[in-house]
C-alpha cells in the first residue's frame, strides 16, 4: 500500500466539473489500494478576484488581513473536493494549514514553512478516508494565519509528502509534464520523460512557470520523487529525481528569465570588504539576487555586476547607489530591459564545449550577450528583452532538444530510489525552508585566464570559446562582466595543467580584436553547495563578510540555485575553506 499525495491546481479545480473530475483521480488512487492526500488550491483566478476586492476597499491593504482573506480561496476548494469525493462514496476529511498543524514564521505573503505535525492527517489516513488538505497556508506561532506566496500550493504538497513519508507527490497541473523550454515561446519545445532535482530548481528560479523552486527545495531536500503530470488527460509524464536516477544530458532544458534588471556598480576598490558592502546593504533590504558577475581586478579597482527581478530594481539600484559613493566608486549604471536565457544540465559538468555551442548559436543569431555566470550545470547569458526569444530559440536548437535521445526513447526504469532514513528526517525537518548548507570544498587545482578589451558585438565570445574547444580544453567557470565603453571583459578556469595552452589559445583568439590577455597558473575556487541558495535573502554576503573579516580578497564569483562559487589567490584557498565552513556551521575539512 502506497502512500501518495496529489496536488492539483487552479486551473484543476476552476469550475464543479473540474473538481468532480479530480476528485475521480483521487478516488480512483484510493480504489486501487494507496493511501491518498490531495492538496488543492483556489479556484482558478479566485485569488486574483479576492486581491482586486481588497484593492476595492483600501490601497494599502494589512498584510495579515490580506492572508486572511487570500486563505479562503483554498478553503472554498477543499470542501468542495471534499463533497465531491462524497458523492462518489467514499469518504474524506477536508482540512486547513491549521488544522493538519502547518507551522510557520510570521512573514505574512511569503511565509517559510517551520514545522508540520503529522497527527491528524495520519490518524485520518489509518481511518481509511482520503484527506484534502489546503494548499498555500499555515499559522504562525501566535495562530495568525499565513499564506506561503507563489506556488505555496506546490510547497505545501511536496512539503506533506516530505513529512508523511509520502511514496510519490503528483503535480497535476495544466500541460503534461516538464518541457525542454515553455511551448508557449517555442513550439517545438518536447516533453522530459526525467529531469534531475538540480536541473528543476535551475529551471523552476530562472523563469520556468509548472513549478515554483521552493518545493523543488523540498523535494531535493527530502528524497521526494515527483510525478508532474496532465489533470485533464491520462498520458505521459515527467519524474523529477535525484541526478544519479534522472537522464544526464548536456542540456536538459532552456529557460527564459523576461523580467530581468541589471545593476553594476562600476570601478569600485578591488579588496577586501567591496562585495560584504554591497551585498549586506540589498540583504538588509530584503532584496533577492540572481546573477552575480564579480570579474578580475585590473588596475585596483573592478566592476560588480548582479540582477534582481524588475520589481525590485528601483530599491535595489537606490540601495546602489549609496552604497557606491560610500565606496568611492566611479558610478553605477543600470539596465531595466534585459532577460536570462540559460542552458541547463546535469551532464554540462563532463562534456568539452557545450559553452561554445550556446555562445555560437545566440552570435548566429545576431545576439548579442551583456553579461555570462556559469555553474557546473548552468549556462547563463544576459540579452537584450528584445532578444529573448529568438536566445531562446537559437539555443535549443543548438543542443537538438527538439529530438528526444535514445536514451530517452528507451525511458528505463523509474522506480522509487533510496531514501533518507528515518534520523536523517527528523534532523531535516528541524526548521523544513531553513537554508540547507551540505558542504563548502576546496579545488586547488584550476587556474584563471581572464581577457580583457574585447568588442562588445556579437560573437566574441564565442570566438574565445571555440577557440578552447578547439583546443580540447575543459572550461569551467565563465564570467562576462558587463560591458563598458564598447568593451568587455571575460574570464575562465581550466585545469591548472592546462594554463598555458589556454593563455595561448586565448591570445590567438583576443588578438584578432586588439584584446589582451592575462592568467594566473594556480587560482583556489570555493564552492558552497546547498538548497535554498537563491531563496534566501543575504546568502551571498553570508560567504562574504567572513572572507572579509579574513582579510581576504575575492578576484571572481559566479552563482547558481544550489551553488555558489569564488575564487581566491591559491595562497588564501586552505584559510577560506577554514573560515567559511566554520561560518556556515560545517565540521572542519579533513587534512589531505
Amino acid at each position: 500500500m502506497a502512500l501518495v499525495v496529489q496536488k492539483f491546481g487552479g486551473t484543476s479545480v476552476a469550475d464543479a466539473a473540474k473538481i468532480k473530475a479530480a476528485a475521480a483521480k483521487a478516488v480512483a488512487r484510493h480504489d486501487a489500494g494507496d493511501r491518498v492526500v490531495v492538496v488543492v488550491s483556489a479556484m482558478g483566478h479566485q485569488t486574483d478576484l479576492l486581491v482586486d476586492l481588497a484593492g476595492q476597499i483600501t490601497a494599502q491593504p494589512s498584510a495579515r488581513e490580506m492572508d486572511m482573506l487570500l486563505s479562503t480561496g483554498e478553503q472554498v476548494s477543499v470542501a468542495l473536493f471534499a463533497m465531491a469525493i462524497h458523492a462518489l462514496g467514499r469518504e474524506a476529511v477536508s482540512l486547513t494549514g491549521s488544522q493538519i498543524g502547518i507551522r510557520t514564521d510570521s512573514r505574512h505573503g511569503k511565509a517559510r514553512i517551520k514545522s508540520i505535525s503529522t497527527t491528524k492527517v495520519a490518524k485520518i489516513l489509518e481511518g481509511g478516508a482520503i484527506v484534502i488538505a489546503a494548499g498555500f497556508q499555515g499559522t504562525d506561532q501566535h495562530g495568525n494565519i499565513t499564506t506561503l506566496g507563489r506556488g505555496g500550493s506546490d510547497t505545501t504538497a511536496v512539503a506533506l509528502a516530505a513529512v508523511l513519508g509520502a511514496d510519490r507527490c503528483e503535480i497535476y497541473t495544466d500541460v503534461e509534464g516538464i518541457y525542454t523550454t515553455d511551448p508557449r515561446i517555442l513550439p517545438a519545445a518536447r516533453r522530459l520523460s526525467s529531469i534531475a532535482y538540480e536541473e528543476m530548481l535551475e529551471l523552476a528560479s530562472l523563469g520556468a512557470g509548472v513549478m515554483h523552486a521552493r518545493s523543488i527545495e523540498f523535494a531535493k531536500k527530502f528524497g521526494v520523487p515527483v510525478m508532474v503530470r496532465s489533470s485533464f488527460k491520462d498520458g505521459p509524464s515527467t519524474m523529477i529525481l535525484p541526478a544519479d536516477r534522472a537522464k544526464p544530458r548536456p542540456a536538459s532544458g532552456i529557460a527564459l528569465a523576461r523580467d530581468e534588471a541589471r545593476i553594476t556598480l562600476e570601478d569600485v576598490p578591488d579588496e577586501p570588504g567591496t562585495s560584504h558592502a554591497v551585498f549586506s546593504a540589498l540583504a538588509a533590504a530584503g532584496i533577492t539576487v540572481d546573477m552575480i558577475v564579480q570579474n578580475a581586478g585590473q588596475g585596483g579597482q573592478t566592476d560588480i555586476s548582479f540582477t534582481v527581478a524588475s520589481d525590485d530594481f528601483q530599491e535595489a539600484a537606490a540601495v546602489s547607489r549609496r552604497v557606491a559613493a560610500e565606496l568611492g566608486a566611479g558610478g553605477i549604471s543600470c539596465d531595466d530591459d534585459v532577460a536570462k536565457v540559460s542552458a541547463v544540465g546535469v551532464g554540462m559538468a563532463r562534456e568539452e564545449g557545450v559553452a561554445g555551442r550556446m555562445f555560437q548559436a545566440v552570435a548566429a543569431a545576431g545576439i548579442n550577450v551583456r553579461m555570462i555566470t556559469t555553474s557546473e550545470i548552468k549556462i547563463s547569458a544576459l540579452v537584450d528583452r528584445a532578444d529573448a526569444n529568438a536566445a531562446v530559440a537559437a539555443v535549443h536548437a543548438a543542443f537538438g532538444l527538439e529530438t528526444p535521445s535514445p536514451a530517452e526513447v528507451a525511458e528505463g526504469s523509474l522506480e522509487e530510489g533510496p531514501k533518507p532514513s528515518p534520523l536523517e528526517v527528523v534532523r531535516r525537518l528541524k526548521g523544513m525552508e531553513d537554508l540547507a548548507i551540505e558542504d563548502c570544498v576546496l579545488d586547488s587545482s584550476q587556474a584563471l585566464v581572464t581577457i580583457v578589451g574585447l568588442p562588445d558585438t556579437p560573437g566574441a565570445a564565442a570566438e574565445i570559446f571555440a577557440a578552447a574547444a578547439a583546443a580540447g580544453l575543459f572550461v569551467d567557470m565563465i564570467v562576462q562582466s558587463h560591458p563598458r565603453n564598447g568593451r568587455a571583459e571575460i574570464s575562465f578556469t581550466v585545469p591548472a595543467g592546462d594554463a598555458e595552452r589556454a593563455a595561448e589559445a586565448a591570445r590567438t583568439a583576443a588578438a584578432a580584436h586588439g584584446a589582451t590577455v592575462a592568467d594566473v597558473p594556480h587560482v583556489a575556487k570555493l564552492s558552497i553547495t546547498g538548497v535554498g541558495i537563491r531563496s534566501h535573502a543575504g546568502v551571498a554576503d553570508r560567504l562574504f563578510k567572513p572572507l572579509t573579516d579574513a582579510g581576504i580578497n575575492i578576484d571572481l564569483v559566479n552563482t547558481s540555485e544550489t551553488r555558489l562559487n569564488v575564487i581566491v589567490a591559491a595562497k588564501h584557498g586552505k584559510k577560506s575553506l577554514r573560515v567559511l565552513r566554520k561560518a556556515f556551521g560545517l565540521p572542519a575539512a579533513k587534512s589531505s
